[in-house]
């Protein structure tokens, strides 16, 4: 057994609401020790945020406005965004970033929220949890505008190609790999990218309840995604890399320790 980290979990989504405990449960039993509450939205963080506190070294959470809700961003959400960021156990800004795949927030709105709350990530220090789908070279132009003053960040949930995945490093982020590089259908691009991350840039994370690796052995009820399945993800990188996977595992657990200031 690994000791891992996932970090991007969406556990206060409604799907864990019957059994939330057990979850943790079963996470904790297969070595995901620490995990990192996705904030998304004005109530998600209060929600991820209040959650973290009742398991502190356990639980950690992340403070921002997704893309989708983009539209809802107001001064408001960006004074409760660095008012949770002073807290131990909120460890970065974010959920934030571009989603044109949808554009359930105007692009124009996407990129404000985003560019103000890079701002905060500035302000505060705490590094930034990252969103990009579609939206690759805008992206990338409005964190060139903030990079030098942030102090990390992870593009989560990354599905792109080797080429993005080799601008990300170069601004120097960490990568998210979650269950789409189990996919036998989607996930090319991200394989070919996995084959050529440095473990010291890696981080793995299921964003549960979403994203269902589609090879594991035994489908979890309702496809419902859980952390427990993080072993399985860390199985398929280390075959991607190459490496064995304890010093994947170790590798994963120290960058995390490292940019979000795990103790």
């Amino acid at each position: 057994m690994h000791e891992l980290i996932d970090i991007g979990a969406n556990l206060t989504h409604d799907s864990f609401d019957a059994d939330r405990d057990a979850v943790l449960e079963r996470a904790l039993a297969v070595g995901v020790k620490r995990l990192i509450v996705t904030g998304a939205s004005d109530d998600g963080n209060h929600k991820a945020a209040e959650l973290a506190a009742t398991r502190p070294g356990v639980l950690y959470a992340t403070a921002g406005v997704h893309p989708h809700h983009a539209s809802d961003y107001t001064e408001a959400s960006g004074e409760l965004i660095g008012e949770l960021a002073g807290r131990q156990e909120v460890v970065a800004v974010g959920e934030c970033g571009l989603d044109y795949f949808r554009n359930f927030s105007p692009p124009d709105a996407q990129r404000e929220a985003f560019r103000a709350q890079l701002g905060i990530a500035v302000e505060t220090g705490k590094p930034v949890f990252l969103h990009q789908r579609d939206a690759h070279d805008d992206f990338v132009k409005i964190l060139n505008e903030h990079i030098a003053g942030i102090s990390g960040g992870v593009a989560h949930c990354f599905t792109g190609t080797p080429d993005q995945m080799h601008t990300y490093l170069d601004l120097g982020l960490y990568i998210g790999i979650t269950g789409w590089v189990c996919d036998e259908r989607r996930g090319y691009d991200l394989q070919a990218a996995v084959r050529e991350l440095p473990p010291e840039c890696l981080l793995l994370e299921t964003d549960a309840p979403y994203l269902v690796p589609r090879d594991l052995p035994e489908k979890l009820s309702g496809r419902r995604n859980e952390p427990c399945v993080l072993p399985h993800i860390l199985k398929t990188v280390a075959g991607l890399m190459g490496r064995d996977e304890a010093e994947v595992a170790t590798a994963a657990t120290r960058n995390s320790e490292t940019l979000f200031g795990l103790k």
